[in-house]
């Protein structure tokens, strides 16, 4: 029986119809949850990457503890999937993974898709570090799965829970798609954003659930054409475009992004454009936010150029960053404060170009109410609260 066993591994390991198959355990992956499993992927990433044909690298179901470990291309082939049915384990030290700020990371790679799977970042300890006021030596924390450098890229009914920073970086990539993802990590986790996309084009999120204790998706600078769809947020901090403009530097515009059909449900923020009031350059254009659910959330549609969280070492000057051509359309829910829009926009690049259409946010029993600064619009069908434009 154990013969049979070996040679069906050996057979699951080198052959199939569509593609070459390499089995993790095959070269060393212990599904045990405390051996050091970081070389046995490296080995099977170097086989699939090196091949001319087409590859799966196969994990098994169990749990494998993996350091911080990279998967550089390019490869022979751009056809590498990873089919996960275990979980990936993040080996803790005292204060965090390490120094460096990601986990897994894949760089400089094409072609390649993740489908399955779950991620554990383990980072409640770390966590509980950066909550401490004298927190000498804390690491920033890891990123739990980074791609860099990299197009053509498919991640899909991956989980990844209690990352130790953001749970998903797409960094300066082109033609991402990641669905079906599941995000979760306790609602007071700090900077453990769903997924960051920056630098990035040509990216959709679809299908994905995500309840963190930041951003669900966060969108920084340089990132075109984003379409976000069917995403249910909470907890968490919304889906916020930035924060951008911290440094008085140029930044990259932020253009053509859409979010529609998703729930927000007891969120910090809803929709949320976020900026530093630095004198900086840089833009947000070509925004569409459509068929939007709020329930119980803070600040449901928010525009907020005088960011600066915790009020430490604030600019305290004019944003540069211009914002315009945003439109909210078929907005509806319920908003835990008062001012369910809120518009604070910048005087020397007022927003301009915000267009509202058909807006139902209510406010307990009471009307709920909008504010603006500096800001220019139109509306249109009704609108509650009132347009303040």
């Amino acid at each position: 029986m154990a013969k049979s066993l070996h040679l069906f591994l050996l057979f699951f390991s080198f052959s199939s119809s569509n593609a070459l198959v390499y089995n993790i355990l095959n070269f060393g992956g212990k599904p045990d949850g405390k051996s050091d499993s970081t070389k046995a992927f490296i080995k099977a990433w170097k086989a699939a990457c090196s091949s001319t044909s087409a590859s799966t690298i196969y994990v098994p179901r169990g749990k494998y503890s993996l350091g911080l470990i990279k998967f550089n291309g390019p490869c022979k082939n751009n056809a590498i999937r990873f089919s996960i049915d275990g979980t990936l384990l993040a080996q803790r030290s005292k204060v965090g993974l390490g120094n460096l700020s990601q986990w897994v990371v894949f760089e400089n790679v094409q072609g390649v898709k993740i489908d399955g799977g779950n991620f554990d970042g383990k980072g409640t300890d770390l966590w509980t570090h950066k909550s401490l006021i004298h927190c000498q030596g804390c690491s920033l924390g890891a990123s739990s799965l980074t791609f860099i450098d990299s197009k053509d890229i498919e991640i899909t009914r991956l989980t990844s829970i209690n990352s130790e920073l953001y749970h998903i970086v797409i960094l300066n990539c082109k033609d991402v798609k990641v669905s079906e993802v599941k995000v979760e990590a306790p609602g007071n986790s700090p900077n453990t954003d769903g997924i960051h996309v920056q630098s990035s084009k040509d990216v959709t999120i679809t299908k994905t659930t995500i309840k963190t204790g930041d951003d669900c998706i966060s969108i920084g600078e340089g990132t075109v054409g984003l379409w976000i769809e069917q995403v249910f947020c909470g907890p968490g901090h919304g889906i916020s475009i930035g924060s951008l403009g911290k440094e008085e530097v140029k930044e990259e515009g932020v253009e053509n992004v859409t979010v529609k059909t998703s729930t927000f449900s007891g969120t910090e923020n809803g929709l949320r454009i976020k900026t530093w009031a630095s004198p900086n350059s840089g833009f947000v254009k070509g925004i569409t936010f459509e068929d939007i659910l709020m329930r119980d959330v803070k600040n449901p549609i928010i525009i907020d150029q005088n960011y600066c969280p915790h009020n430490i070492a604030c600019p305290n000057q004019n944003s540069g960053i211009k914002i315009s051509q945003v439109m909210y359309k078929n907005i509806k829910g319920s908003s835990t404060t008062q001012v369910a829009m809120n518009f604070e926009c910048s005087a020397s690049n007022p927003c301009s170009g915000i267009g509202l259409q058909n807006i139902a946010l209510m406010y307990e029993k009471q009307p709920s109410k909008s504010t603006c600064k500096h800001a220019q619009g139109t509306s249109s069908g009704p609108i509650i609260p009132p347009s303040c434009f």
